[in-house]
């Protein structure tokens, strides 16, 4: 070449032409020819830092910007939902976020309704604690959901063991006369035939006697045969095998509710 001083080597391994007017690359600091300049002619290693593009909004037309990390879509999808002016954004963000902060120097509105337990008032995130927005005028008037909650549940507790007293009770008295009544009628005991001229404690002293042993037969005793002692033992013993016998029956009831299956398949 007449002028091989002028000019230099293109750094592409594939080309390495005698450019007069070489081009350096800003990215990588190596010269390139007029067809390898380009970060993407030459495949610049670090063209992701030099080759910055500001994403545009597709509404309003106007540039986005952000940090070089940050993906472009994210920055629109920000800007459309936060500042951009066109008509269609305002109209969209006035019908998803209508929730408003009810805090006194707050206007920032959310999509979804935030209410304090205490205050039952809508406010932001940033407010949304009793002690961010100053909840504290009406935390000894009112109770919260939580403490409504517990107090519902103990009322509920408390009107379910009443009902389980009283059923209890009456299962145990209905059982009493039952049982009284079927024994009655097994030893054929009618209690004006049997009195006849006998007075009110000696036919209940009979009653009690066929009670306690139903197979002895049934005999007028006089008065003073059973002392007031023998006769508070007996009407005593009496009671106790009446509740015993009830509250077998009420354990087996209960035994038998407690082995049913707790789910069913339809």
């Amino acid at each position: 070449m007449e002028l091989p001083h002028l000019g230099t080597h293109c750094s592409e391994d594939n080309c390495r032409r005698l450019d007069f007017l070489p081009v350096k690359c800003d990215g990588c600091s190596k010269v390139f020819c007029g067809d390898h300049y380009s970060y993407t002619g030459h495949n610049c290693p670090v063209a992701y830092k030099k080759n910055v593009q500001v994403p545009v909004c597709p509404l309003c037309n106007a540039p986005v910007p952000g940090n070089l990390n940050e993906l472009p879509d994210i920055r629109v999808s920000q800007h459309i939902d936060n500042d951009c002016k066109s008509d269609a954004a305002i109209g969209r963000r006035q019908k998803v976020y209508t929730n408003r902060c009810t805090f006194k120097t707050c206007k920032k509105k959310e999509m979804i309704p935030i209410l304090c337990d205490t205050c039952n008032l809508n406010f932001c995130l940033k407010h949304r604690h009793p002690q961010d927005h100053e909840c504290t005028k009406n935390c000894g008037k009112s109770l919260g959901k939580a403490g409504q909650a517990a107090l519902a549940r103990t009322a509920a507790a408390s009107s379910s063991s009443s009902r389980n007293q009283q059923s209890i009770v009456t299962r145990v008295s209905n059982a009493t006369s039952s049982a009284a009544n079927g024994l009655s009628r097994a030893m054929g005991f009618r209690p004006a035939a049997v009195q006849g001229n006998l007075s009110d404690e000696e036919a209940f002293q009979l009653a009690l006697q066929a009670s306690l042993n139903p197979n002895a037969t049934v005999l007028p005793v006089p008065n003073h045969t059973i002392t007031q002692e023998q006769e508070d033992f007996l009407l005593a013993k009496a009671i106790a095998e009446s509740e015993a016998g009830v509250v077998g029956d009420v354990s087996a009831t209960n035994r038998g509710r407690r082995s049913q299956p707790n789910c069913e398949i339809s």
